[in-house]
């Protein structure tokens, strides 16, 4: 009776409604952070500045908690030059070289195509995971041939959204509106197909960075000392590389208004609310629930690009958009199907540390901003 009992839970809000709630915040929030810092970037900050501001920010956000985790975990695993060596390269990549190849990309482009390109990552991942054999492509089984298709269908996509722009769809703004003030707060000239391919550069160091982030929480277990040094050695490296790419000195000094605005919230929120929001949607409802917000990201980032930069929604990025979203969704079904079948051979036994490469991948998409 207390078997069947506890097997046949009751619906709960905390356990179905929050983590939704949870997951559309959080997706919202981040477009609002992409289109603030966008907004800012057009207003003349520099994106190499905001890139050192906000990592430092949320660096010292996490160090209190670094502390205080150090003095409860007394036998946590040694910390051996080979491991922080793991750490640095891990900074290079996720941090310094995937923030500095976003940015620049939605400079010349905007928050939508970064959030289009971004659905390519699952795919991406899949693929430099198959060359590090951590994955195997067998063709015989529906789940691998489910996400080498999606991954062919989500590039196709990413090229049509980056390609051909089409005929423009929705505009808010009239062209009477375009005074030279307007088009300098709102929407700059932007080089759209050279944008895009940054984003895909960063897209691939990204997905790099998933692979071997992956490889170095199985080696070492500690993802609250992992994400410490991550972000602490990105933001030495991005202050490094900043002294070579911020000529002016006074670009260091941030106007008042959205520029210090979005330095503030993009800090806090990616550092103090996300990572602990989406550990514990993790957690409640596992990986590919919360992956599957990803694609509602391009909606909500067309719609903020509309309406608060001024930006114009044309068919080219609308069918490109679907054809990723669909793409998107073939490799999440094919994940999905890979683990219902390794679950049931393994037949519930399944431990914390066993060798199960698609759970880790798919919860660093997620993780992957400081």
């Amino acid at each position: 009776m207390t078997t069947t009992t506890t097997r046949n839970k009751t619906w709960s809000w905390t356990d179905e409604v929050l983590p939704f709630v949870a997951m559309l915040l959080i997706t919202c929030l981040d477009m609002s952070v992409l289109t603030i810092v966008k907004a800012a970037m057009n207003g003349g900050m520099n994106s190499f500045v905001y890139i050192v501001y906000h990592d430092a920010l949320g660096t010292l956000i996490l160090f209190p908690f670094f502390i205080i985790h150090t003095f409860r975990n007394v036998g946590r695993p040694p910390l051996t030059f080979r491991i922080l060596f793991r750490f640095f390269v891990l900074g290079l990549l996720g941090l310094c070289l995937f923030q500095v190849l976003v940015y620049i990309g939605i400079g010349y482009s905007s928050p939508t195509m970064a959030s289009a390109i971004a659905n390519l990552t699952p795919g991406n991942t899949f693929l430099i995971a198959v060359a590090f054999g951590m994955e195997k492509i067998d063709i015989k089984s529906s789940s691998s041939r489910a996400k080498l298709f999606g991954t062919i269908v989500a590039i196709t996509g990413a090229m049509v959204f980056t390609f051909y722009k089409g005929p423009e769809i929705f505009n808010m703004i009239s062209s009477s509106d375009y005074s030279p003030n307007h088009r300098l707060l709102f929407s700059q000239a932007s080089d759209w197909i050279f944008g895009g391919l940054i984003l895909v550069i960063g897209g691939i160091v990204g997905s790099i960075w998933n692979v071997l982030q992956s490889s170095t929480s199985r080696e070492y277990p500690d993802q609250v000392t992992i994400i410490f040094f991550f972000c602490l050695f990105g933001t030495i490296q991005c202050v490094v590389l900043s002294l070579f790419l911020v000529k002016n000195p006074i670009d260091w000094v941030l106007p008042p208004g959205i520029a210090i605005f979005a330095v503030v919230f993009g800090g806090v929120f990616s550092t103090a609310f996300r990572s602990s929001a989406v550990i514990w949607c993790l957690k409640k409802k596992g990986p590919v629930f919360v992956a599957m917000f990803n694609p509602l990201s391009i909606v909500i980032a067309s719609t903020m690009g509309v309406i608060f930069l001024g930006d114009s929604l044309h068919l080219g990025s609308a069918i490109g958009a679907v054809i990723v979203a669909g793409g998107f969704y073939t490799v999440m079904w094919g994940q999905a199907k890979q683990k219902k079948m390794e679950t049931n051979i393994l037949d519930g036994a399944d431990e914390p540390g066993s060798s199960n490469p698609t759970t880790p991948l798919l919860s660093s998409v997620n993780e992957s901003k400081c």
